[in-house]
């Protein structure tokens, strides 16, 4: 019995490495066209980013769109906020940006941010007009600006584009080999009697090495965007800072803000499990940086003098 078994698989893998075979022939005589007719690296090259920042840019849009509907934001008239439209177009003066729609939404915890492109819309939290002052919400609508005058968010959606392009080719390039790889590994190991040991061999490990490797790469490129992210909130912080002059205001703002969306757990809070471990991963996943580091942050500016850190020229006046 043991012994008709192991000839059935014996036959089984021998079957199953032809077919491996022939379809890694037939997938090379299909692709060797292609290969033969292939531009030139720089046109293949232009051609992968053009789409890639194309794809990015509609996307972005898109989005937009669909973040605009979601919210049920209503357009906050001057008639209605005179002040608040007063701050905007004293900032819009100083800064390299078209005046903004203000939208007002009920956000699930009191905040603000940019959206869109060419003039774009500042999306506000309707708490924010009670619980910020004149100052604190300047100095809020000065970071969100900040972001429209250079574009993050777009800037952003075309990278991750671009990151998701250029992983999915390189995916794509190796996927008939390490498909290849691994059916190879699968057949030579019913060949020996052994299902399970594919996995241990050599070509099995130089498969799982090559799909960490894209893996790898993938979230390597990630981390490197989120912390593109972060920097660009800080740069932001900077630039409200330099328009307003004023970084207190920003950072009252800011606690302010964390303060009210933080629940207060009362005596339950020591219930709760806190790790450091955690805290550090959720860090380096975060689009933002911490509230209280950038909290510091403004603080240190203001001990220090609120020209400390800024290196960027003020935008035209108009």
């Amino acid at each position: 019995m043991a012994v008709t078994r192991r000839l059935l698989m014996a036959v089984v893998g021998l079957l199953s490495l032809l077919v491996y075979l022939v379809a890694a022939y037939v997938g090379y005589m299909l692709l060797l066209p292609l290969w033969d007719s292939r531009p030139s690296p720089m046109v293949a090259a232009v051609v992968v980013i053009g789409t890639a920042i194309v794809l990015g840019v509609v996307n972005y849009w898109a989005a937009t769109a669909r973040l605009k509907r979601s919210l049920n934001a209503v357009e906050l008239s001057r008639a209605r906020a005179p002040e608040a439209y007063r701050h905007l177009d004293a900032l819009v003066d100083r800064m390299d940006v078209k005046t903004p729609t203000l939208l007002l939404a009920e956000l699930p915890v009191p905040n603000a941010f940019a959206i869109g492109g060419g003039a774009g819309a500042i999306v506000v939290d309707r708490r924010l007009f009670r619980l910020l002052s004149a100052a604190e919400f300047e100095a809020l609508l000065a970071h969100e600006l900040a972001h429209l005058e250079t574009r993050d968010a777009l800037v952003q959606t075309v990278a991750y584009s671009l990151v998701q392009t250029l992983v999915g080719l390189v995916g794509l390039v190796l996927f008939p080999a390490v498909v290849l790889i691994g059916g190879i590994a699968r057949s030579l190991a019913l060949l020996r009697g052994d299902p399970s040991s594919w996995s241990r061999s050599w070509l099995g490990r130089t498969q799982r090495y090559a799909l960490q490797v894209v893996a790898g790469l993938g979230f390597a490129v990630t981390l490197l965007l989120l912390g593109y992210s972060r920097r660009r909130e800080l740069a932001a912080d900077d630039r409200a800072v330099e328009i307003t002059e004023n970084p207190v205001a920003l950072a009252r703002a800011l606690t302010k803000i964390k303060r009210a969306s933080t629940p207060d757990l009362g005596p339950l809070r020591q219930l709760y499990v806190h790790s450091e471990a955690d805290s550090e991963l959720s860090r380096l996943l975060s689009t933002h940086p911490p509230m209280d580091e950038r909290i510091q942050r403004l603080q240190e500016r203001a001990r220090h003098g609120s020209s400390a850190t800024v290196n960027r020229p003020s935008g035209p006046r108009r």
